[in-house]
């Protein structure tokens, strides 16, 4: 077989990706919930003391084998490791940076802030409800957006009844808020 098709060190890092990109605009601070930080820890608990233990386990086992280049187990444990790793290493530096906000400490309810439960409707009278959460919890498909997202960043600040524009790839967008609520965790 040819050299151009071979790897010729186990050492060789040709796939691995630098760490994930950070989402944080520079300067701002990592907002967090509580219930979104206990979500971090729990995967990089996960992570480090369940997951990356028993691939460690395989990858030894499998270089025991003997012929490295052609042991399934031993390459995808190794690429495996290298993914683990990386996002072990995000973790941390989230978590490190992270600064707890709590809903409940929150005195101006009338008024969206991080933390906050919005429903507003757009032009299209099209009603919507989101959670402005911090970047690293932030889940889309759940309603939960990051609180540097247009639609957030037009949302903060706003009352019932306000209406706000939220700058879309299509243009400007009108928006009005509806209700306002925050949940104590």
């Amino acid at each position: 077989m040819s050299k151009a098709f071979t790897k010729e060190s186990d050492n060789e890092l040709d796939d691995e990706l630098p760490d994930e990109p950070d989402p944080l605009p520079a300067g701002q601070k990592n907002y967090i919930t509580p219930a979104g930080l206990a979500r971090l820890q729990d995967e990089l608990r996960e992570l480090w003391n369940v997951e990356r233990p028993k691939v460690v386990e395989v990858v030894s086992w499998a270089a025991g084998n003997g012929d490295r280049s052609e042991n399934g187990d031993y390459i995808y444990g190794k690429k495996r490791l290298r993914e683990i790793d990386r996002r072990v290493r995000f973790l941390r530096k989230r978590l490190e940076i992270a600064e707890v906000v709590e809903s409940k400490l929150q005195t101006k309810r009338d008024q969206v802030f991080f933390g906050a439960t919005v429903t507003y409707a757009d032009a299209r009278d099209h009603e919507r409800t989101v959670r402005i959460l911090g970047v690293d919890e932030a889940r889309s498909d759940q309603g939960e957006i990051s609180w540097i997202s247009p639609v957030a960043r037009a949302l903060m600040r706003a009352f019932e009844g306000d209406v706000v524009d939220v700058r879309t790839p299509n243009g400007v967008e009108r928006i009005e808020v509806l209700e306002i609520s925050y949940t104590d965790n």
